[in-house]
Parts: C-alpha cells; sequence; structure tokens
C-alpha cells in the first residue's frame, strides 16, 4: 500500500525548491544504521515503497526497519492534449521533499556489512544519491 496523507491543508501547495541542508532528522536515531542523502530531490511514494520492499525482502524477519520520511506534497500535472491556461492540474502524485543530510531509513538487527549492502539496494531505487551511516557517526 502506497503512503498518502489522510487530509491535507492546502490542496494545491505551490512548490518550493530544495535548497541548503536539512535542519533536522540528520542523525541516526532509532536503529543502528541509516541511509543519508547527499543530495536533495522530490521522492515520490511510489519510490519509498520499492525501496521499503528491498529491504524487507533483504533482511527475511531478522531486523528493524524505520522509515524516516512522508510523501505529504502533492505533485499536480495536467492532462495530456490539455491546452494551455484553465488552471492548475489536479494531484497526481504525493512526494516527501529530502534535503542533503536527511536519514531516510534506518536499520537494527544486522551486522555492518549487511546492513551496508541492504541498504546500498535500496538507495539505487530512489532518486537521490546516499550513503550508509552508523549511530553516533558525525560526518
Amino acid at each position: 500500500m502506497l503512503l498518502t496523507p489522510k487530509r491535507w491543508k492546502y490542496r494545491k501547495p505551490i512548490i518550493k525548491s530544495l535548497t541548503g541542508k536539512s535542519a533536522r532528522g540528520t542523525e541516526v536515531s532509532f536503529g543502528d544504521f541509516g541511509l543519508k542523502a547527499t543530495t536533495s530531490w522530490y521522492i515520490t511514494n511510489k519510490q519509498i515503497e520499492a525501496a521499503r520492499k528491498v529491504i524487507v525482502r533483504s533482511i527475511k524477519k531478522v531486523g528493524k526497519v524505520w522509515i524516516r520520511i512522508f510523501p505529504d506534497v502533492p505533485f499536480t500535472r495536467k492532462g495530456l492534449e490539455m491546452p494551455m491556461g484553465s488552471g492548475k492540474g489536479e494531484v497526481d502524485i504525493y512526494t516527501a521533499p529530502v534535503r542533503k543530510g536527511k536519514v531516510l531509513f534506518e536499520l537494527n538487527g544486522l551486522s555492518e556489512e549487511d546492513a551496508r549492502e541492504v541498504l546500498t539496494k535500496a538507495c539505487k531505487k530512489l532518486p537521490v544519491k546516499g550513503r550508509v551511516v552508523a549511530k553516533g557517526e558525525v560526518r
């Protein structure tokens, strides 16, 4: 099941640019290892689900996974062959704005080499570059 918000304050917000670093969520808090973004971009709910599936299949009921991002920003798109004008398009997909430095996923209960392998596989499903960090690691 894809992640979508139950309700929202504004249906079609203006999309802001993703400049600068993340202010919150930059350290591994829940697990032992995390996937940290090194570039900024919007991650869709389908991409989050694809990365989650890769992680869950790889850990095989041994560890625990935390998803630290939620797609709560709607992206709009106009229909095919729509003429210019006539307002903004309908909501097409929900995205999570990710700035560099944000921890996206966290893992617990795996060895370091297994966790690095799993999180590297998951990173390949996402549009941002990332690196694996351990708890308490400062970089």
